[in-house]
């Protein structure tokens, strides 16, 4: 098998050019971040600085393809490049009015006559770059087929790696986090990304991808000295990992950089180099948060009726959203079966799953036109392989009955074929007015921008194993803001109330406990970037409840986002804004600590500060709370004092 390497031969602004088709530069709008790209031995190598450091130094790119028709000596066309200036708007995201710059190139490459032609694309914005490979149509060329991706990152220096490591192709993604030097990372095991490497404060670099679409999900092998690509390989096909009609490009491959670990959860970069919205009406899409009964066992206080998936079961949860601003009501189970026909086990479907055919006794439209009356949105949890078996179908049926919207669960895959179904699922659930919650699935890619019916994704370690494993910890928390959230919109079972020591933890299926205080909880809804989060718990748990009256307050997006202070595994404060008013979240690890935030980011105005801490019997009691109500404005400066696995949640309105 032969290697197509893709040449890519980056140039700037016209200061920053360098010899013909030997050496390019490609810098920041703002100069800080350097892309440079070197011809060694006919192959290309390219490194990464940042204000003069190198970061990853010299690596290569290519791509191998089925046959490898591509030979002989790679000839460099004319480089396009240009700057790029666009403003857009987005429905789900972290802020809703974006400007994106950065400087692009593009640089033509072919392999003689009769050879392979390709494009190399570049992006460098002021917090990261990215680059692609594009095939175009050639040569009577219809197709081709992709056998490996030589995409590769030597990283210099030896920095602190955040990353989730896996064990196969195969995974829904969720596991412990581990921090560890560069040269202690295991050879050939597989990394999931995003992974972050800490250069201890004087530079980050987060590795990821962008723009995920009609292609394989990438993961990271250290491989001798650098980071490799490693696609996930087309089910059934002995050796390929993509297969496509021309003309077709590779998603983004990303670093995002910057010397200030926040800049990089603020970073728009993965939306910016997604296509535009291609949902014509919107007015239907709606982010908030959501019940999810199956979490907290289905909990109902005595009844005159009988629980169980019924109307008067959901009525109950549903009643509550609408007296609590609670959007969305989920129906999922009861008794451990799913609330449509299936003969399936352990929620896997069987070979008669219907999911347009609800359990006897369960009238969804009776429970859709109700809660319609009463505000409040209904929508299901449902198995892929259940759904995609008949999706049209169900998606007409869904619509008809008056749902909002769905889990989709069970995915645990990211090869071609998965990417493939679950953007076709985005595209018709559209059509049907539906919004889409991705669990046991693949990272997000930004693709939200082009498909904000995508609500959330999981692909982490989350609250729901509080049903069944020892508790997640606080220091398990803190790193997913720097890592996993650094992709996107991050689904985590929030919204459990029954915080206890760790000596008191035990596993509970029904009523789960938690670890870390209440406050840490109320912090998580803001420091997480979620805009379908959910309210796992049961009414009582809530209602009456100190700290709930500000989780009741929760938009379902955001206007901006600001990170105020934070220590990448140690803690975090973030400040989300609606409209006028500002939401700010903080938690911490295992340790107390006492942290003071600015709030020059106001505008000029006073503001009413509802304020909630941890008491200072946390560590015994850590659903306690303390709350206050004060003035401040932009001159103002708050000290919070967070409890070992403690947080603080703040509502600042104009």
């Amino acid at each position: 098998m032969k290697i197509l390497h893709a040449i890519l031969i980056a140039c700037v602004v016209l200061p920053l050019f360098a010899s013909a088709q030997k050496k390019f530069k490609i810098a920041s709008p703002d100069g800080a971040i350097v892309f440079e790209l070197t011809m060694k031995d006919k192959a290309p190598l390219y490194r990464v600085l940042f204000k003069g450091k190198v970061l990853v130094d010299f690596s290569p790119l290519g791509l191998s393809f089925k046959n490898g028709e591509m030979t002989g000596p790679l000839n460099a066309g004319k480089p396009v490049y240009d700057k790029v200036e666009e403003d857009y708007e987005l429905i789900t995201g972290k802020a809703g009015k974006i400007h994106s710059s950065s400087n692009r190139m593009q640089l033509p490459l072919s392999a003689g006559s009769g050879g392979w032609a390709m494009n190399i694309a570049v992006r460098v914005f002021n917090d990261g770059l990215a680059f692609r490979y594009e095939l175009p149509e050639q040569n009577g060329r219809t197709d081709y087929q992709l056998t490996e991706e030589h995409t590769a990152f030597r990283i210099a220096g030896n920095p602190v790696m955040h990353a989730l490591y896996l064990p196969s192709y195969t995974t829904s993604h969720e596991g412990p986090y581990t921090s560890t030097l560069w040269e202690n990372i295991a050879q050939d095991t597989l990394i999931d990304m995003p992974a972050l490497l800490d250069y201890e404060g004087l530079a980050y670099i987060a590795v990821t991808e962008a723009a995920l679409s009609n292609y394989a999900g990438m993961y990271l092998v250290k491989h001798g000295d650098a980071l490799k690509a490693n696609l996930s390989p087309y089910p059934g096909e002995n050796g390929v990992k993509v297969k496509a009609r021309l003309p077709h490009q590779s998603p983004w491959r990303v670093l995002m950089i910057s010397d200030r670990v926040g800049a990089l959860i603020e970073s728009n970069i993965l939306t910016n180099l997604n296509e535009p919205n291609k949902i014509k009406d919107l007015s239907w899409i709606k982010p908030g948060t959501t019940t999810f009964p199956w979490w907290n066992g289905n909990i109902l206080p005595d009844t005159s009726f009988a629980p169980g998936n019924n109307f008067e079961t959901n009525k109950y949860y549903i009643d509550f959203c609408a007296r609590n601003n609670i959007q969305y009501h989920s129906v999922v189970e009861y008794g451990l079966h799913q609330w449509y026909k299936d003969d399936g086990i352990n929620f896997q479907p069987g070979p008669h799953a219907d999911v347009t055919t609800p359990v006897p006794g369960l009238d969804m439209k009776q429970i859709c036109d109700y809660a319609k009356q009463q505000g409040v949105g209904v929508r299901v949890w449902v198995h892929w392989a259940a759904l995609y078996a008949k999706l049209d179908t169900a998606f007409a049926v869904f619509e008809r009955w008056g749902l909002k919207g769905m889990m989709i669960d069970f995915m645990d895959r990211d090869d071609q074929q998965m990417v493939n179904i679950q953007e076709e699922m985005l595209q018709k659930a559209a059509k049907h007015h539906l919004h889409v919650q991705f669990h046991g699935a693949y990272k997000p890619t930004g693709m939200h921008r082009t498909y904000p019916n995508e609500f959330t994704r999981e692909g982490t370690l989350n609250y729901e194993n509080n049903k069944w494993a020892p508790g997640l910890t606080p220091d398990h928390d803190i790193i997913m803001p720097f890592t996993r959230m650094l992709a996107g919109s991050t689904d985590y079972h929030l919204g459990g109330f029954r915080a206890v020591p760790a000596r008191q933890y035990k596993i509970q299926h029904i009523r789960p406990l938690m670890l870390g205080t209440r406050c840490h909880m109320l912090g998580m809804y803001v420091v997480l970037e979620n805009y379908i989060p959910m309210v796992c718990d049961y009414p009582q748990a809530y209602e009456g409840q100190p700290g709930f009256e500000w989780l009741k307050t929760l938009p379902g997006t955001w206007d901006e986002t600001k990170v105020l202070d934070a220590k990448v595994g140690e803690y975090i404060c973030v400040a989300r804004r609606r409209n006028d008013n500002w939401y700010i979240g903080a938690i911490t690890n295992h340790s107390a600590r006492q942290i003071t935030i600015k709030l020059d980011f106001l505008q000029p105005g006073n503001y009413t500060a509802h304020i909630f801490t941890d008491a200072a019997d946390a560590d015994v009691h850590p659903n306690n709370i303390t709350r206050q109500t004060r003035q401040v404005n932009s001159a103002t400066q708050l000290t919070l004092n967070l409890a070992a696995g403690g947080g603080a949640a703040l509502q600042l309105i104009k």
